[in-house]
């Protein structure tokens, strides 16, 4: 399945807040509907040694964000991976993805950033999902972001002076812009997230190729050799810009024969070598960085 994800701007929704009550069954339990594969045997888990919740945080524009949890047993404290979803929101892959972290020892959490409209984990439609992704606007995602990282500091188990970031399309974009903007995050790991605007595109800056200068730690970019939506053209321009801001300890990895969402273990674009590969320098990097 190909799957366009080049509009993560778009226009605010009204806000509404979310009981609390609710928040256990908010975010959605299985795979995204529109994207899972009926052969697929996503990488799935346990929870064994791991605290995993959901939790609400206190956004800037009043909203009770929800964001799922996983973290290691004990009071830690533990350093922190805040984990941006592809379109499909914090459906059971993301959620994996914060399992498979706690299990190396950091405490990720993953915050729902799309739920202000609705949920997409459980839609089919597509137009519907890139309209509530189109909701989600710069400056609520880096409000969301920065909500995230308040909380991780109240937190007596995280040690948010050792904070990373990873993510996934949609989110791998988030990646580059949070490392930009925060200098709290002292890595991050962008799996496949748009680099420059597609010919004709009129919303989404800030784009990562502008924001070079502006990172405050060391980005590892994965990207695939045969991805549609994001040519080689636009990873080759963002290895220029790194090198003309001089950073030096950023790099970008392009997988030959990999197409995008190669990690993702629950659709047909998954790529097992890969992901695999990508996986072990995401933890390379961050024991490094963090």
């Amino acid at each position: 399945m190909s799957v366009n994800l080049i509009r993560p701007e778009g226009p605010r929704p009204d806000d509404f807040k979310l009981s609390r009550r609710l928040l256990g069954g908010l975010l959605f339990a299985g795979y995204a509907t529109a994207a899972v594969s009926q052969s697929a045997e996503p990488v799935v888990t346990d929870e064994v040694g791991l605290v995993t919740e959901t939790v609400s945080l206190p956004a800037p524009d009043g909203f009770d964000l929800p964001a799922y949890v996983a973290r290691p047993g004990g009071e830690g404290p533990f350093p922190v991976v805040v984990v941006a979803s592809e379109i499909f929101g914090v459906h059971a892959y993301i959620q994996d993805v914060c399992r498979r972290l706690a299990k190396e020892g950091y405490a990720a959490i993953a915050p729902a950033f799309f739920v202000r409209v609705e949920d997409p984990a459980p839609l089919s439609d597509m137009t519907r999902i890139q309209e509530i992704v189109g909701a989600a606007g710069y400056d609520q995602v880096m409000g969301d972001v920065s909500a995230t990282l308040e909380w991780l500091d109240g937190q007596i188990w995280a040690d948010s002076e050792r904070a990373g970031i990873t993510g996934f399309c949609w989110g791998g974009k988030v990646v580059w812009q949070a490392v930009a903007r925060f200098a709290a995050f002292k890595a991050g790991v962008a799996w496949y997230g748009r680099l420059a605007p597609a010919e004709g595109a009129t919303q989404g800056a800030p784009w990562p190729v502008d924001l070079a200068a502006d990172l405050k730690a060391p980005v590892l970019g994965l990207y695939g050799e045969d991805d549609r939506g994001i040519p080689l053209s636009s990873v080759q321009a963002m290895r220029d810009a790194l090198v003309s801001a001089g950073q030096a300890r950023s790099e970008i990895v392009v997988y030959p024969g990999a197409g995008h969402a190669f990690h993702a273990d629950y659709r047909p674009s998954y790529q097992a070598a890969a992901a695999t590969d990508g996986w072990s320098r995401l933890l390379a990097h961050f024991q490094t960085h963090l």
